[in-house]
């Protein structure tokens, strides 16, 4: 069987893959990992980056002796993924990306950090502020949603996909949006397709951002049909 990769959005954790995971074990060689400062990692006093998530994914594959996996990256972890292709094409067989949010500016990065307010969360929705209690556990949910905020903010000022990163990206990638999701749009979506020199596009309809709100059947049938058609390894 081949190996898969699923990588988590910011503020998730492994364990919000583990259902995927769990689906997709029949046909892969499914593997999942905390990122830095996730699911009680520990925080990094560099502070959260795109660059550092990367290093974690490159440092696991070397742990687990994978030598190529194909990526399946929910949010932040596409944008993870297609870096790590970029930076290692040959440790990347493919990347499917979902709901991942590629249009970033001091503009878009604003707006989105206007939500990671710790404070309010708790006042709003306590309910949330819970269940990041318990994911992070035992480092402090607010760290890591400040730390969360911050890297958002460095993207806003320095995309770390820039349109010539994405135009070198060779392999296989299939970009996944819902077309009721309110955080990534699809015209960012379509945009980077078009950008990318092999890829495909995959809108899901009736489909807003959150990972629990996709049907799961449904989401693993469009990753085994992807994958398939990936014929050949890269080269080692």
């Amino acid at each position: 069987m081949e190996n898969l990769l699923l990588l988590h959005g910011a503020l998730g954790a492994a364990s919000t893959l583990a259902p995927l995971k769990q689906a997709l074990a029949i046909t892969y060689n499914v593997y999942t990992l905390d990122f830095a400062g996730h699911g009680g990692q520990a925080l990094p006093e560099q502070g959260y980056s795109i660059e550092l998530f990367a290093d974690n994914v490159l440092a696991f594959m070397n742990e687990q002796q994978l030598e190529q996996v194909h990526i399946f990256g929910y949010s932040m972890g596409g944008y993870v993924g297609l870096y790590l292709a970029h930076q290692h094409p040959t440790r990347v067989k493919s990347v499917f990306t979902l709901a991942t949010k590629f249009a970033w500016s001091e503009e878009s990065a604003a707006k989105e950090t206007k939500l990671l307010n710790p404070e309010k969360i708790k006042e709003k929705v306590p309910q949330f502020a819970t269940i990041l209690a318990e994911r992070h556990v035992p480092q402090p949910w607010e760290d890591v949603m400040r730390q969360t905020a911050s890297m958002m903010q460095q993207l806003g000022a320095n995309p770390t996909l820039t349109p010539a990163i994405l135009a070198a990206i060779q392999q296989p990638v299939q970009v996944a949006v819902g077309d009721a999701d309110t955080m990534v749009s699809l015209e960012e979506t379509i945009d980077t397709y078009r950008t990318l020199p092999n890829a495909r596009l995959l809108v899901l309809p009736a489909t807003k951002h959150p990972l629990e709100m996709i049907a799961g059947s449904r989401l693993q049938h469009e990753i085994q049909l992807f994958t398939a058609s990936v014929r050949a390894p890269l080269p080692v």
